[in-house]
C-alpha cells in the first residue's frame, strides 16, 4: 500500500480548452482526464490531441494522476490519438466503451507498439450492457490494465432507463463492474453526476458511490471536487477508530478473542482498518 495514490476527485477537462488546461493546474483534484472524446468537436480533435500532449509533458501538474482519454476504437481518431498518448507518456490511457478482452489485447498491443513507457497503464470505460457483462474478463486481459471507469450516461442510455435519485436503474452494472474490478485487483471510479448546480444530489451520489466500495468518482466540474475529496476520504472518526481497532488487535495477540468498542475484531477487520489508513496517510503527503 506504500505506493497508494488517492483517487477520491478525477475531473474531466476538454483538452481542446487552452483556459480548462491552465486552470487544472490549480485544482486540488487527484486526477484529470485530457479529454479528447465527448468534449471536444470534430474539428478540433487534432489541436486537442496536440494540447493534451504537451499538458502532460509540461511537468506542470504537480503530483496529480495524469489522464489522457483517447476517442473509441473504430472511430477515424483512434489510432493517432493512441500513438499520441503513448508517446506522450500519461500515467493512464482511457479507452471509452471498452466491450470485450480481446479488444482490451487490442489496445495494450497498439501501446506496446507505439512505444508506450511501461508507466502508462491501460484503463477501460464500462458502459454498455455487452460491457457489464464482460466485466471480468476485460478485468483480467491484460496486467496493463489497471482501472475502470463507470460510463453511467451510455449506460443509461443503452438500457432506454432514466437518470433517477439513487440510481436504481443501472445498479446491477455497477454492481457487476464493482465485481470484477475487486476480484481483478484495479481501481474503478464511479460515473459522472450531470446536474452541477444540485450539490445535495451530488454529494448524496458521492456518498452512495463510497458506501458501495468505489475509490472516487469522475467529475464535469471543478465546483466538484471539493465535495468529492471530502466524502472519498476517511474522516476523522473513521481514522481514530481505525488506529484504536489496530491497537486493539496488536495488544490482544494470543489473548483468544479481541473486541474493540464491544465487536469482535477479526483479521478481515484488520485489513479493512488498515486500508483506511493507508488512504489517510496518502491524501495527508498530498496535503503535506
Amino acid at each position: 500500500m506504500s505506493e497508494f495514490k488517492p483517487l477520491r476527485s478525477v475531473l474531466y477537462m476538454p483538452s481542446a480548452n487552452e483556459r480548462a488546461l491552465e486552470k487544472a493546474k490549480s485544482l486540488a483534484a487527484d486526477a484529470i482526464i485530457f479529454d479528447l472524446e465527448d468534449s471536444v468537436a470534430p474539428d478540433a480533435k487534432v489541436g486537442a490531441r496536440a494540447a493534451a500532449a504537451a499538458a502532460v509533458q509540461s511537468g506542470e501538474y504537480g503530483r496529480r494522476h495524469l489522464i489522457i482519454r483517447v476517442n473509441s476504437i473504430g472511430t477515424e481518431w483512434h489510432d493517432d490519438d493512441i500513438k499520441a498518448a503513448a508517446a506522450a507518456g500519461p500515467d493512464v490511457v482511457l479507452v471509452p466503451k471498452v466491450n470485450s478482452a480481446e479488444e482490451v489485447r487490442q489496445l495494450t498491443d497498439a501501446l506496446a507498439a507505439a512505444g508506450a513507457p511501461e508507466k502508462t497503464t491501460l484503463w477501460a470505460m464500462v458502459e454498455t450492457p455487452i460491457g457489464m457483462l464482460n466485466a471480468l474478463s476485460i478485468a483480467t486481459a491484460s496486467e496493463r490494465l489497471t482501472g475502470f471507469v463507470m460510463g453511467t450516461n451510455d449506460l443509461v442510455k443503452e438500457l432506454y432507463a432514466e437518470h433517477v435519485p439513487g440510481r436504481q436503474p443501472v445498479i446491477t452494472g455497477l454492481g457487476l463492474a464493482l465485481l470484477a474490478a475487486r476480484a481483478a485487483g484495479i481501481v474503478i471510479i464511479d460515473g459522472v453526476y450531470n446536474d452541477v448546480k444540485n450539490i445535495d444530489g451530488f454529494l448524496a451520489e458521492c456518498e452512495q458511490g463510497r458506501q458501495m466500495g468505489f475509490d472516487g468518482k469522475t467529475l464535469i466540474h471543478p465546483g466538484q471536487v471539493e465535495g468529492a475529496n471530502t466524502t472519498f476520504a476517511p474522516n476523522e472518526q473513521a481514522v481514530e477508530d481505525a488506529r484504536g481497532l489496530i491497537q486493539a488487535w496488536e495488544d490482544g495477540k494470543g489473548a483468544g478473542v479481541v473486541t474493540y468498542n464491544g465487536k469482535m475484531v477479526e483479521n478481515l477487520h484488520v485489513e479493512s482498518a488498515e486500508r483506511t489508513l493507508s488512504i489517510h496517510e496518502a491524501i495527508s503527503a498530498l496535503q503535506g
